[in-house]
């Protein structure tokens, strides 16, 4: 993956050369991962930018994101950083029990396999609970506990079935939102699920099991929808078609053929819009002097706005709002990012080394603590890079692990192989 050498200088160094492991919030706390895809390495992930030990346990040919193409051929570089490997044979006894002696090392335990998976194992909560009372066990699944829950579940099922996808296209075109944004909320639920489990720990010396779903979580992104309906009787539009709040929150062509969102959202913003690009007989009219007048007469001003707006390069209107602050955004592609001058000036890029070789640009955690932005403290790890050192912590004697290597137990070579087929 290709990441412009131009932007490097503007990537965040090492975690080592910004500050101590131990001065971040959860250095201590170590996380054991059963997860794959994009919502449980979320919560890991998150939970090792800030500080975490996380080890994730692969199978033996890896991970299955290490190996897909297209539009998921960026999951593991983004959601994998900050952790460590280790690669088993889950399939055998002495697999199972060298994940077993690692699990009664953590503190947490966060897994997103199919429904059933982890019980498969006798690695569920009800396995390990007795033994370990303790542990904070988070599991991420597609639908909490009811009819749905032994179903699997992906992000586009859940937007379609949940009313998300009916809310983001056009009518009769559902259509799911461009990014994983209910697998990485429903990570990010994960912790703070987590959290709070471990807060109520300190007060009581126990553990608890986490839930969160997809299924659920999409319901609760679309919650203003349904209020909506419960508030004004009437079933919501999709947001294409629907009845906006603002008279002006548009997107403009512009006289270079670029494309830029305005918004007028206030009544005190349409009088310096007026004001600023010379209109006074808007800001006059008494038809538009609030901003529910304006949005019921639209088609009387907006061919004027369009005109106007028409009449500036992308950049001079850019400025303009800028200077006058009217909400503005251009219309912009992902990879496109990886030029804009706010995140190259904020240290908002992770420079990241691929196992495969080449090197990534990823966005680190969107949160600023006490000046700190998050960093790099482990780069992506190889499939089971850190098996023989987890193994020596787990009491294993070199001989032993030997021999695990050579029955292919543990797996230390790194290579990402197979096809993913048949993973969980």
């Amino acid at each position: 993956m290709y990441f412009p050498p131009h932007v490097l200088a503007y990537t965040l160094p090492v975690m080592d050369e910004l500050q101590e492991t131990g001065s971040l919030p959860l250095s201590g706390l170590r996380v054991v991962e059963f997860c794959h895809m994009v919502m449980g390495p979320t919560c890991g992930m998150i939970l090792g930018d800030l500080g975490a030990e996380v080890i994730k346990v692969e199978p033996l040919k890896g991970d299955t994101t290490r190996r897909l193409k297209r539009q998921g051929a960026g999951f593991f570089a983004t959601y994998n950083r900050n952790k460590k490997s280790i690669s088993l044979d889950l399939a055998s006894d002495e697999g199972k029990e060298l994940a077993r002696r690692l699990i009664a090392t953590a503190d947490v335990l966060v897994e997103n396999l199919r429904p059933g998976g982890m019980a498969a194992m006798g690695f569920a909560y009800e396995d390990l609970k007795t033994a370990h009372s303790q542990l904070i066990y988070c599991s991420l699944k597609g639908f909490l506990p009811g009819p749905y829950e032994h179903r699997k579940a992906l992000d586009e099922v859940v937007q379609m079935m949940g009313g998300l996808a009916y809310m983001t296209g056009p009518s009769g075109r559902p259509l799911r939102a461009g990014a994983s944004v209910i697998d990485i909320m429903g990570g990010m639920y994960g912790v703070i699920g987590i959290q709070a489990a471990l807060s109520e720990r300190e007060k009581t010396g126990l553990g608890q099991e986490v839930s969160a779903a997809l299924f659920e979580t999409t319901v609760h992104a679309v919650g203003q929808h349904m209020a909506q309906y419960a508030v004004t009787g009437e079933p919501p539009l999709p947001m294409p078609d629907g009845f906006r709040a603002w008279a002006v929150y548009d997107i403009f062509v512009t006289a270079d053929a670029q494309q830029l969102f305005i918004g007028v959202v206030s009544d005190s913003q349409w009088t310096i819009f007026c004001d600023a690009f010379e209109m006074p007989h808007l800001a006059k009219n008494p038809d538009f002097q609030t901003n529910a007048d304006r949005y019921q007469r639209r088609a009387a001003f907006m061919p004027e706005l369009v005109a106007l707006f028409g009449g500036y390069t992308k950049s001079d209107l850019m400025a303009k709002c800028e200077t006058i602050g009217l909400p503005f955004a251009p219309i912009t592609k992902p990879h496109e990012l990886y030029d804009d001058p706010h995140l190259k000036a904020s240290g908002a890029l992770l420079n990241l080394n691929l196992p495969g070789g080449g090197t990534v640009g990823i966005p680190g955690l969107p949160l600023r603590m006490d000046g700190r932005r998050s960093a790099v403290r482990l780069d992506l790890p190889k499939a089971g890079e850190h098996g023989p050192e987890l193994a020596r912590q787990l009491g294993l004697s070199e001989a032993e692990i030997e021999r695990l290597i050579d029955d292919g137990i543990l797996r230390v070579d790194g290579a990402d192989g197979g096809d993913g087929a048949g993973d969980d």
